[in-house]
């Protein structure tokens, strides 16, 4: 049996993409192997938010070709797409296939190796989408991730992702449900609703709306989580859903800030104020009891002063927000803010970009402590270092001792104890 890595980086989105490639690897009859060990074919799905994920990927794609020379190597995805000229230098990759046609990837495969690097790069189409997505027959015991949508039309001046994901569109309805189903049937027990930019999913008068309260007919599936979504997409009724105890909708929000100054937030073309963000925030937070409400930031944007900065320190330690994901600003080719001036010294962005990740760190031990003595449905997913690990509604990770297996279980929790970046607890 040919054995077969994948490698993901980046975001969910690529991680559902990802996970559909490996269902097709083992209906085509590959073992699936852990990067890194001998393989006859590598899929590495690659990104392209900074510098330093383009860099990570070639350093994947070289390392696997000096342990597997004989090996067939595909790099797919947004790097693909973008930089196709940097990874045809590498020594031995033998496709590079952008997000147009990445999922076909196997297609192209089957043709075998090639002396130089077979380059495809189609231009990425507006047309709503169907995936085929198999894996009927292979069990899961962890959450899993949807797609609903694909590419933006945002255009923030510091983003690449429209480029390389192209415009946005929608995934057609039955399509996802039918995925949805087939997921549920191997064993998940939550879905987590990915895309580039979900919330404005909207085809056939249908938006997120109608995706949560479709996949809440599924009998079977106990949660729905909103991964990533855009402050100015959100629909209130979310809300609702949320405090329903009979909906699957957990409470929980990924909301990317970018910035707490309005002049900052001006220049990356955010479509939001400082104050409009803020007041949204609160209101959640007082709308739905316990949520989880985490964020994105981009540190050292052109022009950030000491002022901007302190704006966004503010913002993240005084309103509910309990973490925050921390990026530092890497020019991208093709942006508009690679024209910008008053570029921030890289020394100057590694130490605000040190300080972010410490008041996140800060704010999430008090949220956790907030949450001492209740108790929470959580998921199990895996043991670890003789605990078994899962995450409750709000996106608490938790560990719990137990003598019995609780993998893919949904067990009540009393939490007792703040250890790291995660809590304690007892199952009831």
């Amino acid at each position: 049996m040919k054995r077969a890595s994948v490698h993901t980086l980046g975001c969910r989105l690529n991680q559902s993409e990802s996970a559909i490639l490996e269902e097709k690897l083992r209906e085509d009859g590959y073992a699936l192997v852990p990067f890194g060990e001998p393989a006859d074919l590598a899929i590495v799905n690659t990104c392209t938010v900074t510098n330093e994920a383009d860099a990570k990927s070639r350093k994947l794609v070289r390392q696997f070709i000096r342990k597997n020379p004989n090996a067939y190597t595909a790099v797919i995805g947004c790097y693909a797409q973008m930089g196709a000229d940097s990874l045809a230098a590498i020594d031995g990759v033998d496709l590079i296939i952008g997000n147009q046609e990445k999922m076909n990837v196997l297609d192209y495969v089957k043709a075998g190796k090639n002396d130089t690097p077979l380059v495809v790069r189609d231009q990425i189409d507006r047309d709503d989408f169907s995936i085929d997505f198999g894996g009927e027959s292979s069990p899961l015991s962890r959450r899993a991730n949807l797609k609903i949508q694909d590419g933006c039309d945002f255009m923030c001046s510091f983003c690449l992702i429209p480029f390389a994901r192209g415009r946005a569109r929608a995934r057609e309805w039955e399509n996802l449900l039918d995925e949805a189903n087939t997921l549920v049937a191997r064993g998940a027990k939550e879905i987590i609703l990915t895309g580039i930019n979900i919330a404005t999913y909207d085809l056939d008068n249908r938006g997120i709306l109608d995706i949560v309260d479709g996949l809440n007919e599924i009998d079977g599936l106990h949660r729905i989580r909103i991964s990533s979504i855009e402050p100015t997409t959100i629909p209130l009724e979310l809300f609702d859903r949320m405090n329903d105890p009979d909906h699957a909708l957990l409470p929980y929000l990924h909301i990317p800030l970018q910035a707490g100054s309005n002049e900052i937030l001006t220049a990356m073309r955010r479509k939001y104020t400082r104050e409009e963000f803020l007041d949204f925030i609160f209101m959640a937070h007082d709308r739905v009891p316990g949520i989880g409400i985490g964020t994105d930031i981009l540190v050292g944007f052109p022009g950030e002063t000491d002022t901007n900065f302190e704006d966004t320190c503010d913002a993240l330690w005084k309103s509910p927000l309990f973490y925050a994901h921390i990026f530092k600003y890497s020019e991208r080719t093709g942006t508009a803010s690679v024209r910008m001036n008053n570029k921030v010294p890289a020394p100057t962005i590694n130490e605000r970009a040190a300080r972010l990740r410490k008041l996140s760190a800060e704010k999430t031990n008090l949220f956790h402590t907030h949450q001492l003595g209740q108790t929470h449905n959580v998921l199990f997913e895996q043991a670890q270092d003789g605990y078994w690990m899962g995450y409750t509604g709000n996106y608490t990770r938790v560990a719990a001792a137990s003598a019995d297996g609780l993998e893919n279980q949904l067990r009540a929790v009393k939490l007792s104890e703040v250890q790291g970046d995660l809590v304690l607890g007892t199952v009831q």
